[in-house]
């Protein structure tokens, strides 16, 4: 393993076959500066991979599961190993003369994100792709309107921006790249060179709302992942992560939520939300589904405006109480009306003293409305090889 310029690991070198045991024992990875950002690719944001150019041996689909992916060294079928991940066929070159694969051949990806936004890192992810990983791989990005089509991604005419250049990665490793562009993307394309397998792709981030939908809507949840929310810090992150709360639908399960550890002191667990802009609040949700023997006894809410100067990483000044502290029950959805005008750039949701929330909705508007981008061209629909 040697050290990237920017400080992030490189995990070039071989990997081993697989020798029995846990698949996982001899896994590469790192904890890399972007990985307390959402992953804005997570299926369950609404995103897909919506078209590859192979998918011989592996679906494409499964480039987007949660979790970590599963390894069975007795699953075999008609195609050969099964693998959970994105496989292509291997490549071959033009004639006996020449067998190896041109240059430039590779196989591609394209990718919806389940949250359009601002990229801060991407993780392609080998786990368990030991001989058949691909040699390089590349990252690009582009933002179209609407519901684009492949053919409207792949259409001549469409910007597609370099976020992570050909680069070398290994097998059975979290290969990982910080990325440093201000730009808002919907849609990625990955590309490995010359063909294999990739186990997963995460896309860590902050999401970056429709404007234009949003004011539409109106009233909405200003706190919500999708809509432009963002957890600037929680007390724990222990059982899962705080982003979970602001995911979009409901919880259906304990790791679906935000968990903490059970406290052993006289302190309390905290969460500090951004939301979409500065807002005029008009009502809450605090759901525990799913919490039942270890949902948060009691929950208080508290609002800032960030634009008055007022410090949201301070928890002694600028903040006002909006809701008091009010028992929660297990396995819920509580709901709460704001009296009175409540305008915020920030809440922060403290539980007493700890356990589990699944989800946290706050309600209403942008007190000023934030001027959308103006649209992107409309692209064609003729399709050409990235």
């Amino acid at each position: 393993m040697s050290g990237t310029p920017a400080g992030i690991p490189s995990f070039t070198d071989h990997a081993k076959p697989y020798a029995g045991g846990d698949p996982y024992a001899d896994y590469r990875t790192a904890a890399f500066p972007f990985d307390h950002f959402p992953d804005l690719a997570d299926r369950r944001l609404g995103a897909g991979v919506v078209a590859a150019n192979d998918e011989f041996f592996a679906e494409r689909e499964n480039l987007l599961q949660p979790g970590a992916a599963h390894f069975d060294p007795g699953a075999y079928g008609h195609k050969g190993k099964v693998m959970d991940g994105w496989e292509t066929r291997r490549r071959r070159g033009a004639c006996a003369d020449t067998p190896h694969p041109a240059e430039d051949d590779h196989d591609w990806a394209l990718v919806r994100l389940g949250a359009p936004g601002i990229i801060h890192g991407v993780v392609v992810d080998t786990a368990h792709f030991r001989g058949n990983h691909p040699q390089a791989v590349s990252v690009e990005a582009t933002a179209l309107p609407g519901t684009p089509s492949p053919e409207d991604l792949l259409a001549g005419g469409v910007k597609w921006t370099v976020l992570v250049p050909r680069t070398p990665v290994g097998g059975h490793a979290a290969n990982g790249f910080a990325v440093h562009c201000p730009e808002r993307f919907t849609h990625l394309r990955l590309s490995q060179y010359p063909d294999g397998g990739i186990a997963r792709l995460r896309v860590h981030g902050e999401s970056v709302p429709d404007l234009a939908w949003l004011a539409a809507l109106g009233t909405y949840d200003l706190a919500s992942l999708e809509n432009g929310g963002h957890v600037e810090d929680a007390s724990d992150r222990f059982f899962s992560s705080p982003f979970h709360s602001i995911h979009p639908g409901r919880s259906r399960r304990m790791d679906e939520g935000w968990e903490t550890r059970r406290r052993r002191d006289r302190g309390h667990d905290w969460v500090r939300y951004r939301l979409t802009g500065r807002s005029e609040l008009r009502a809450v949700e605090i759901d525990t589904s799913g919490y039942k023997g270890n949902a948060a006894g009691w929950a208080t809410l508290s609002a800032l405006d960030a634009t008055t100067g007022a410090d949201p990483s301070s928890h002694e000044t600028g903040w006002t109480e909006i809701l008091p502290r009010t028992r929660l029950e297990p396995d819920a959805v509580h709901r709460f009306v704001l009296g009175g005008s409540v305008v915020a750039t920030h809440v922060r949701l403290d539980i007493h003293p700890d356990g589990g929330v699944a989800r946290v909705r706050v309600h209403g508007s942008l007190a000023v409305p934030l001027s959308p981008a103006p649209p992107l061209p409309e692209t064609g629909a003729s399709p050409q090889t990235p």
